[in-house]
């Protein structure tokens, strides 16, 4: 069974998280043969003060 897990910075949309479950299902089903209802996908919402790029926040660079 095929386990995604994607980070993200919270703010996507839900129209935008489902297009990412999506794809990366169907991604993964053409990759690796496995039957998309065996595909999970697990994203989690990282608070824009808990990201670090390049020693600086998101929240601090404005993302």
């Amino acid at each position: 069974m095929p386990f995604a897990q994607i980070y993200m910075i919270e703010g996507r949309t839900t129209e935008q998280k489902r297009a990412v479950i999506e794809k990366v299902t169907q991604a993964l089903t053409e990759a690796v043969g496995a039957p998309k209802e065996n595909v999970r996908v697990w994203i989690t919402e990282v608070p824009k003060e808990n990201w670090g790029i390049a020693g600086v926040s998101a929240q601090d660079l404005g993302r």
